[in-house]
């Protein structure tokens, strides 16, 4: 078992126990979004760091029809 920390521009995002560690280049998935895989290091035997870039987020919004915008009298 290791102990991998992933991070995102040097914040912690996740810290699991995995049996296995990802590659550089693999595609994850954390917390329900996708992502690749930048670097692995290696701090112990046991302990790695995974530099993540994750996808951004699109931010929707609300659709507002024609009849929305009337005014109503």
């Amino acid at each position: 078992m290791y102990a991998v920390h992933f991070y995102e521009k040097n914040n912690l995002i996740l810290s699991q126990l995995l049996n296995e560690v990802p590659l550089e280049g693999a595609a994850i998935k954390i917390k329900g979004r996708k992502g690749t895989v930048l670097s692995v290091t290696d701090v112990d035997g046991y302990r790695y760091h995974i530099a993540v870039e994750l996808e951004v987020k699109k931010k929707q919004a609300p659709v507002l029809s024609a009849l929305d915008k009337k005014k109503r009298r």
